[in-house]
């Protein structure tokens, strides 16, 4: 049997960066994927679906691959944080998430278009703030530049100094792809993986 070509179906450098960790070649695809949520959806269930619509997509047109779709939603007192895209909405979120836990539902699919399989996992991190002062929050963000992050903060970089504590069975997963579950879902595929 050949081996499957990988790809990715996502343009994010921090899941290409994770995913190197696993795989030296791969490609990726954008999928396009439209992400408005759908009402009654649960945080985790739309990290799941939007994984799962993200491999569908960067898989149209790819005989004989493994495509990875993955999604991470943050979810704060119930309701879910976006991605702030400017400061003022990072400086936001973080001084409402002071001295609080976010919950981060980390989901992955694998679509294995030689057979339409799709294997999925859901991983879920707790994440408890350190009590932040104000100046402290602005000197992270004018420093980390956080806007592009679910939760406004990089865990792999200078974010890490806001928490209290991490609690997860995947310390990748807060990263935005859970590396644990995606190499266990790759072996159940048949590529061989140390």
């Amino acid at each position: 049997m050949s081996i499957p070509r990988v790809v990715l179906g996502s343009t994010s450098r921090y899941r290409a960066e994770l995913l190197r960790r696993l795989l030296p070649d791969f490609e990726q695809r954008a999928p396009g994927t439209d992400e408005t949520p759908l009402p009654g959806e649960t945080p985790a269930e739309r990290a799941l679906r939007l994984a799962i619509a993200k491999a569908e997509a960067a898989a149209n047109g790819l005989p004989g691959a493994l495509v990875i779709g993955s999604d991470q939603v943050a979810e704060f007192d119930g309701t879910v944080l976006d991605k702030p895209g400017s400061a003022e909405r990072a400086h936001a979120q973080l001084t409402a998430c002071s001295g609080r836990t976010v919950q981060f539902h980390t989901a992955v699919c694998l679509l294995d278009t030689r057979d339409g399989r799709k294997r999925t996992h859901v991983d879920h991190t707790r994440v408890r703030f350190r009590p932040l002062e104000a100046d402290a929050i602005t000197r992270y963000i004018e420093r980390e530049q956080p806007l592009d992050c679910a939760g406004s903060f990089k865990c792999e970089g200078l974010g890490i100094s806001l928490f209290e504590r991490i609690d997860n069975d995947d310390p990748t997963a807060l990263i935005g792809l859970p590396l644990i579950a995606l190499a266990r879902l790759l072996r159940e595929a048949g590529l061989a993986l140390p």
